[in-house]
C-alpha cells in the first residue's frame, strides 16, 4: 500500500494491535526461477526509524507456519487469490501424471467394497515427464490431493519480520574476523540444536550473518533462515521437498540421502569456508566464478559427492587442491582449513557415529586461530 506524501508501507498485526511498517527499499529478490520467490525489504517501523527486515517467500502449504501474508482480508496464494481457483483439468494440453493415475487407480478398487479417500500424497518430483533444469537450491512439486478433482499445486506467501540487519559471512573485515565470526556460528547453531532439538536446513554463505558494528549490542553472529529448519526428532513430513540447500555447501552424507543430522549441519560450515576461500579475493570485491566448483551447482548429487570425496580424503591432495585454488588473499588460512578437514573427516571419510563433542572441537580450533 502507498500512503498520500508517496511512502509504501504494509501493515501487520502484533499483539493484537495493527502496525504500520514503512518500505525503505528492495534489500534482496532470489534470482531463481524455480525457488520460493524469497524477496526482502528494508523497513522501520512508522515512528521508530530501527531498521527492520522482511522477509517473503512463496512457501507449500504443509511448511509450518511463520505469518501468512493476506490481501484484501484473504490469504495469499496462487491457486485461488492469485490464479482465482482455475480449473486445469480443461487445459487442451492437460494429462493426468501418473501418480494421480494411480492414485485414481486405487480409489476406484477401493470404492469397491466402501467409500475411500486418499488426501495428502506426494506427486512425483517429474511431473511433467521432462528432466528439470538444475538448480541451486533443489526442490520438488507439491503434494496432490487424488479424487475426482484434479488440484492445481499451490503456495501461500509467508513472511518473517527481524529486527538484527547484519552483513553476510563472507563480508567480514578480515580474515580473523572470519574465522572468529564462523566460530560464532557454530555456537549459536548449538544452541538452537541442544536447546530446541531444531536442525538448521540450509547453512550457507547467505545465511551466517555478521554484525559489522562493533558497538552493537546484538549477537556478533547468528543465522537466519530458520524457516526451513526442521524437527530433530519428527514424526511427520516437515513440507520440505526433497534435498533443501544451497548444494554447494551441503554434506556429503545429504548427497547421499543419509537422514539428517546435526553432524550434517556441522559438515556444512566446513563447506561454507572451503567455498569463501575459493570465491572471494578479498571483503570488498565481488566473487570470483571457479568453472571447476561452478559445475558443482549443476552435476547430480551422487557426483557431487564424490566430487567431495575426492577434495576431503587424502591430507596432501587436499593441501594441493587448497594451495591451487584458495585466492591469495585466503592462501593463509589453509593450515586452519585443513585443520577443521581432519576433524570434520575423521581420517579424510565420513562419520560413522553422533558425536556432540564436535561443536567444541571445531570451535576449538578457530577460537585458536591467530589470522
Amino acid at each position: 500500500m502507498s500512503s498520500p506524501d508517496g511512502k509504501r508501507f504494509i501493515e501487520i498485526t502484533r499483539n493484537g494491535r495493527s502496525e504500520r511498517l514503512v518500505l525503505d527499499g528492495l534489500s534482496k529478490r532470489g534470482p531463481c526461477v524455480a525457488g520460493r520467490a524469497t524477496t526482502c525489504w528494508k523497513a522501520h517501523s512508522e515512528g521508530n526509524e530501527t531498521t527492520l527486515v522482511i522477509k517473503d517467500s512463496w512457501q507449500y502449504p504443509e511448511r509450518e507456519e511463520e505469518e501468512t501474508v493476506q490481501v484484501n482480508g484473504k490469504v495469499d496464494d496462487i491457486r485461488d487469490n492469485v490464479r482465482r481457483g482455475p480449473d486445469v483439468s480443461q487445459a487442451t494440453n492437460y494429462q493426468l501424471t501418473r501418480s494421480e493415475v494411480s492414485s485414481t487407480t486405487s480409489d476406484t478398487a477401493g470404492r469397491k467394497g466402501h467409500s475411500t479417500t486418499s488426501a495428502g500424497r506426494k506427486r512425483s518430483s517429474s511431473r511433467t515427464g521432462a528432466t528439470p533444469p538444475p538448480s541451486k537450491r533443489t526442490c520438488s512439486s507439491s503434494p496432490s490431493t487424488s479424487g475426482h478433482h484434479h488440484v492445481l499445486q499451490n503456495r501461500v506467501q509467508r513472511r518473517v519480520i527481524i529486527r538484527d540487519y547484519r552483513i553476510p559471512i563472507y563480508k567480514v573485515k578480515s580474515r580473523l574476523s572470519l574465522l572468529s565470526a564462523l566460530e560464532s556460528c557454530i555456537e549459536g547453531y548449538e544452541s538452537l540444536h541442544t536447546r530446541t532439538g531444531l536442525l538448521q536446513g540450509d547453512i550457507s554463505t547467505g545465511n551466517l550473518i555478521v554484525s559489522d558494528n562493533e558497538g552493537n549490542p546484538s549477537w556478533p553472529a547468528f543465522l537466519i533462515d530458520l524457516d526451513l529448519a526442521i524437527k530433530e526428532e519428527r514424526e511427520g513430513p516437515s513440507g520440505a521437498r526433497g534435498k533443501i540447500g544451497m548444494r554447494a555447501f551441503m554434506a556429503i552424507g545429504l548427497l547421499l540421502g543419509k537422514k539428517h543430522s546435526f553432524m550434517h549441519n556441522l559438515e556444512s560450515f566446513f563447506w561454507v569456508l572451503f567455498w569463501i576461500c575459493i570465491h572471494y579475493e578479498a571483503p570488498d570485491k565481488n566473487s570470483r566464478i571457479v568453472s571447476e566448483f561452478e559445475k558443482w551447482n549443476f552435476v547430480t548429487v551422487k557426483e557431487l559427492a564424490n566430487l567431495k570425496k575426492g577434495i576431503v580424503a587424502d591430507e596432501g591432495d587436499f593441501l594441493e587442491i587448497a594451495k591451487e585454488s584458495f585466492t591469495s588473499y585466503y592462501e593463509p588460512l589453509i593450515p586452519w582449513v585443513n585443520k577443521l578437514r581432519k576433524v570434520v573427516f575423521p581420517n579424510g571419510g565420513r562419520w560413522k557415529k553422533e558425536d556432540k563433542a564436535l561443536y567444541r572441537k571445531m570451535y576449538g580450533y578457530l577460537c585458536g586461530s591467530t589470522y
